[in-house]
């Protein structure tokens, strides 16, 4: 089906169905590959990291924060209930505001997918290493990384069911560790430790903020497959709301059993698995390190899949070539973009410049969670040419104007760097566009 907003001034086209692909995701699903998303290897890494900014306020800072992400995830519910094609945020910000702008999320969301999961790849290598160092040096490291991108591409090729399985399976497998972590460690926690709060300054809290905003990225990622959706206009916005829900009780408790058992948690640069060796022993902390490489390695499942759904999206809507909106004939999956994100991944880990992309994530939320929110304003005001929404964020227009207020806050915690490189990324859209522009010839009036 394709719908035309008369009121703009060219053509707008939606595609809302993508026959060629198969719709087989339910809500458990994407409830997964969200959780699988959000909770990766920093969830093991970052209490040390929170507890040097904030403190004892970390547990309460964590809990915080999930709960602001929560305004984000809601305006990205309410859009995805009015929508059932592939994209996700691309989609709602290219109805609500032109080609141009929904490029140029598109593209940015992409690029951090195909650059988190070079470094996720990369990371893994790391984590080996530590228990086989070999792996981690010469051809053992370029070996790993390559047969983990193969791998991911084979079997996101073979089937959406596939692929999703795989995510269903990392997910639990990932949630075990933490969950054994959590609850033996709270018989261990010393109250004192989380009841002592020492005075918090403006800055502080703004800093520690900043952070768990990354550490809470990712659930952005759940309406993407949407043209592999059984019923995305429901099951999407169930899905955002049980992710941020869980993701923000796993890491608070997380935070409070490592804040509440080591003394001097700041110090520590594995604080999971520190943690878990006071109070279970060396297993213990075994345990939290196989933990880190399966939530590593669904973390990078993840990025496989919703990645090379969104440039799929561009090209489906006709804005990258038809090339990369080729469907596997037999498996109904977006073959050549998962292959080509797979090797664009793989470069980019291999050759080690994934760590300097990393600057580009400021930026990239900062467009996608901003565009959202302002695009729920804007489709509520104009939605011409779309589906009724079957879930409406509720306190009318306040959700989405502190979905903005959290979105402003990330550009104003960004380094020089980070913004840099993000204005470098968009403009690199931006060429991409006027490219694509230019070779598709102008544009019929609908």
């Amino acid at each position: 089906m394709t719908r035309v907003r008369p009121t703009d001034p060219v053509a707008f086209q939606e595609i809302d169905h993508s026959p060629g692909l198969r719709r087989a995701l339910g809500r458990w699903d994407l409830t997964a590959i969200g959780i699988n998303q959000v909770i990766g290897v920093s969830v093991f890494l970052l209490p040390s990291q929170i507890a040097a900014i904030v403190g004892a306020w970390s547990p309460i800072g964590v809990a915080v924060v999930g709960l602001t992400s929560l305004s984000v995830a809601l305006c990205f519910a309410e859009l995805a209930s009015r929508f059932e094609g592939t994209g996700g945020p691309y989609l709602y910000t290219r109805h609500a505001f032109g080609d141009f702008f929904g490029f140029e999320v598109g593209w940015m969301q992409w690029f951090t997918r195909a650059a988190s999961q070079s470094a996720v790849m990369a990371g893994t290598a790391v984590a080996l290493g530590y228990y086989w160092p070999a792996i981690n040096a010469g051809w053992p490291r370029v070996a790993l990384i390559a047969a983990l991108a193969l791998m991911h591409a084979w079997i996101n090729v073979r089937g959406i069911r596939y692929g999703a399985a795989v995510i269903d399976v990392l997910t639990v497998a990932k949630l075990l560790p933490l969950a054994v972590f959590i609850v033996v460690g709270l018989w261990h926690v010393e109250p004192a430790r989380l009841t002592t709060l020492p005075p918090l300054t403006v800055g502080q809290a703004l800093s520690g903020a900043l952070v768990l905003l990354f550490m809470y990225g990712g659930y952005e990622v759940v309406p993407v497959p949407g043209g592999e959706m059984i019923d995305p206009r429901r099951d999407v916005p169930f899905a955002l709301v049980v992710t941020i829900l869980s993701v923000t009780t796993v890491m608070t408790l997380a935070q409070a059993v490592t804040q509440g058992v080591l003394p001097d948690l700041a110090r520590h640069s594995t604080p999971v698995a520190d943690a878990a060796a006071v109070f279970l022993g060396s297993g213990g902390a075994l345990l939290v390190g196989v933990g880190s490489v399966v939530s590593m390695t669904g973390n990078n499942a993840g990025q496989v899949l919703t990645g090379a759904r969104m440039i799929f999206a561009l090209a489906e809507q006709r804005q990258l070539p038809g090339w990369f909106a080729r469907v596997h004939p037999r498996y109904r999956t977006p073959v050549n973009a998962v292959l080509f994100t797979s090797a664009v991944a793989l470069v980019l880990a291999l050759s080690g410049s994934f760590a300097k992309l990393a600057v580009v994530a400021a930026v990239a939320r900062l467009v996608m969670y901003g565009g959202c929110a302002a695009a729920v304003l804007k489709l509520r005001r104009h939605p011409e040419g779309l589906q009724p929404a079957t879930f409406v964020t509720p306190l009318g227009p306040t959700v989405p104007i502190v979905a903005l207020i959290v979105s402003t806050a990330i550009a104003f915690g960004a380094t020089r760097d980070q913004l840099l490189g993000g204005l470098a990324a968009l403009g690199a859209g931006a060429g991409l566009y006027a490219c694509g522009a230019a070779l598709s010839g102008p544009r019929t009036r609908g």
